[in-house]
């Protein structure tokens, strides 16, 4: 089972996603735990969750204090020699991608600490071997939603989270995007499918969305070529 830690300001963000679809029927399978730590719970009467950052400058900075406590509290109640990860959203972060979440979903504890405002005191990195990761190059402001992301693409990975077999062709699982799919009615406001998709013959059928799938990635992602190429060599 992969256990989830989430430490967040707004904990109300993630209830409906949590019990519902695939990640709902995860944890009444017992896939998944998924834990939610307000860090509003951690402060003293008279305490901030944020403070001005050092040297000046706009906005505000989630203060090291109050997140310490949360991840000593998770920490002292982990077990011995668990694989873990804790993780901070942030803007400057790697570029989360499929074999983050597969990386992820091979842990016995993932931590996520939601950032917020202009950020978290770098402090944590350093002091928890933090990882910093991004859902993409653009800014949000909060990191509940890339935690969300980042969650929902673990756990579908997870064994019996979803059936196996639809993890082996979609995109990202290689070095191309999946095919183009189509179902009922084979013709639509004249529009008709590929006629191949109705031959039967599945040797041409597999072959055609293997031909797809690459003109859709050098298309849309090349990259994703490149990337590949370059790891083979």
């Amino acid at each position: 089972m992969l256990h989830i830690d989430v430490v967040t300001l707004f904990p109300e963000m993630f209830a409906p996603a949590l019990g519902l679809s695939i990640l709902g029927r995860a944890h009444e399978r017992g896939i998944v735990t998924v834990t939610l730590h307000h860090l509003l719970d951690t402060l003293d009467s008279n305490e901030r969750a944020d403070d001005r950052p050092f040297g000046g400058g706009p906005g505000m900075v989630l203060r090291i204090e109050p997140l310490a406590r949360v991840l000593d509290a998770i920490l002292a109640d982990a077990p011995a020699g668990e694989r873990r990860a804790i993780v901070v959203t942030a803007a400057a972060g790697a570029t989360f991608r499929q074999a983050t979440a597969e990386r992820f979903g091979a842990l016995d504890r993932l931590v996520i600490v939601c950032g917020h405002y202009e950020g978290i005191d770098e402090r944590l990195v350093a002091l928890y071997g933090a990882e910093e990761w991004s859902l993409g190059d653009f800014v949000l402001t909060g990191g509940e939603l890339p935690a969300l992301a980042f969650i929902d693409a673990t756990v579908r990975l997870l064994d019996g989270a979803i059936n196996a077999s639809s993890l082996t062709s979609e995109s990202f699982t290689g070095e191309t995007l999946d095919a183009p799919t189509y179902t009922r009615p084979a013709l639509f406001r004249g529009e008709a499918i590929p006629e191949v998709l109705l031959s039967g013959d599945h040797a041409k059928i597999a072959a055609w969305r293997r031909e797809q799938s690459i003109a859709r990635t050098i298309a849309r992602r090349p990259d994703l070529r490149d990337d590949a190429t370059q790891t083979r060599e």
